[in-house]
């Protein structure tokens, strides 16, 4: 086997014989040129020595220095060789990598891949990168929410039961008094409806429960919070767990009304905000039919499909449609005589 690895490392020698002797790789770095010899400075030179080193050649070697059209392309040439081996050699990690390679030249795929990653990689943090995706998602979170909330609130505005019952409310409570004492005649038709308009929204936003997607955005449903709170939220779920575990596996404790109410939303199959949008008397009615119990809850899904399908079965509109489909479906095939 060591004879082996030495065949191999001969092997690498006579492949590349530029790396015996201290210089590079073709195409990275500075190619089969010393980035050191090219900036005329040893490896033992320091930052400062060899930015002074650069800024001298590349006065020097700068092409418009030079007036001759040969003079000029070739100190172009020579002057990019020098800008190339000064990003080399400025940044500290580059150069322990250019270092690295002239130390082990045999690991010659290691030190292609080490230049090209170093390339290709992003030259901007990943975590401030993440910090500001999080950030605008959550910006944009919370900004449709709002927008959702506004447009369930101008559709209420808009439909007369509860426009009549905030109106009642204002009426009741006096809101509207400030507007009626107020005695500025120049204040048009529009105006004056627009204030009322105004009220009115404000007493629909302070009692109507409104529930579901078109809530009233909270700041602890923003994404930026549930990841700071996802460590708390971890432990108080396990704490909930082992807790529901010795209470009612093991303690065999008889549920809650909010148990009762969690069993019914896991065998629904349902989120937190869509049982939510539930109606109060339709969760006392699962209460009271005590669909908590799987056994019981089965049954009652299933008489329900079947409900479902007999009406749908009986159903005009549907009926059509069947009819439709089995006639002219997507997977019917007919073919044109005419």
């Amino acid at each position: 086997m060591k004879r082996f690895h030495e065949s191999c490392l001969i092997f690498v020698i006579l492949a590349f014989p530029c790396l015996t002797h201290g210089f590079g790789l073709e195409g990275i770095y500075c190619g089969l040129e010393n980035c050191y010899d090219v900036l005329g400075v040893t490896r033992e030179s320091t930052k400062s020595e060899i930015a002074k080193q650069y800024r001298r050649l590349a006065k020097t070697y700068h092409p418009d220095m030079h007036r001759d059209p040969d003079e000029k392309i070739e100190a172009a040439n020579k002057f990019k060789e020098i800008a190339n081996a000064y990003e080399i050699l400025k940044d500290e990690e580059s150069r322990n990598d250019y270092d690295y390679m002239l130390d082990h030249p045999e690991e010659v795929y290691s030190h292609y891949y080490r230049y090209y990653r170093r390339r290709v990689a992003p030259k901007v943090d990943a975590r401030i990168v993440i910090a500001v995706t999080i950030s605008l998602i959550s910006a944009i979170q919370y900004y449709t929410s709002w927008k959702r909330y506004e447009s369930a609130i101008s559709y209420l505005l808009t439909v007369p039961k509860y426009r009549n019952k905030a109106v009642d409310y204002a009426i009741e409570n006096g809101l509207f008094n400030e507007q009626k004492k107020s005695k500025d005649r120049t204040k048009s038709k529009s105006v004056k409806k627009e204030e009322m308009d105004a009220i009115i929204r404000r007493v629909l936003e302070d009692n109507m429960d409104i529930r579901g997607g078109y809530a009233k955005p909270k700041i602890s449903d923003i994404l930026w919070i549930r990841i700071i709170l996802l460590p708390y939220t971890i432990v108080a779920y396990i704490v909930w767990y082992v807790s529901w575990i010795w209470r009612f596996d093991i303690c065999k404790n008889p549920y809650g009304k909010e148990e009762q109410l969690y069993l019914i939303k896991k065998h629904m199959s349902m989120g937190q905000t869509q049982f939510d949008a539930l109606e109060d008397d339709d969760k006392e009615e699962y209460l009271k039919q005590e669909l908590w119990k799987k056994d019981i809850y089965v049954e009652w899904a299933r008489k329900k499909e079947e409900d479902t399908k007999k009406q749908m079965a009986e159903n005009s509109r549907y009926k059509a449609y069947r009819r439709y489909m089995k006639n002219h479906g997507a997977g019917r095939m007919t073919f044109d005589d005419s």
